[in-house]
C-alpha cells in the first residue's frame, strides 16, 4: 500500500482495487487505520476524516519506512 501512495494520492476505494482487496472493513482494519496510526499515511482533508472526496499520501515518516524496507529486502 505504502508503494502505491509513494508518487500519488488515492482513495481508499482506489487503493483497495489495486491491492485487489473487497471487503472494505477488514482493509480499514488491517491496512488503512495501522498505517494512519504508525504515521506512515495522512488524510489530504485532515478535518473531514470521513469526507466522499478523501485521498491518501504518503508522509516523510512513511517514505524513510519504505525506503529501510526497500534497502533491507535488496541486501537479503
Amino acid at each position: 500500500m505504502l508503494d502505491l501512495l509513494r508518487n500519488r494520492e488515492l482513495s481508499s476505494g482506489e487503493i483497495r482495487t489495486a491491492l485487489e482487496l473487497r471487503h472494505r472493513p477488514t482493509f480499514r482494519d488491517n491496512y488503512l487505520h495501522p498505517a494512519l496510526k504508525a504515521g506512515w499515511i495522512e488524510y489530504t482533508i485532515p478535518a473531514k476524516a470521513n469526507s466522499r472526496m478523501q485521498k491518501y499520501r504518503l508522509t516523510k515518516k512513511g517514505a524513510a519506512y519504505l525506503k529501510k524496507e526497500t534497502q533491507r529486502k535488496g541486501k537479503s
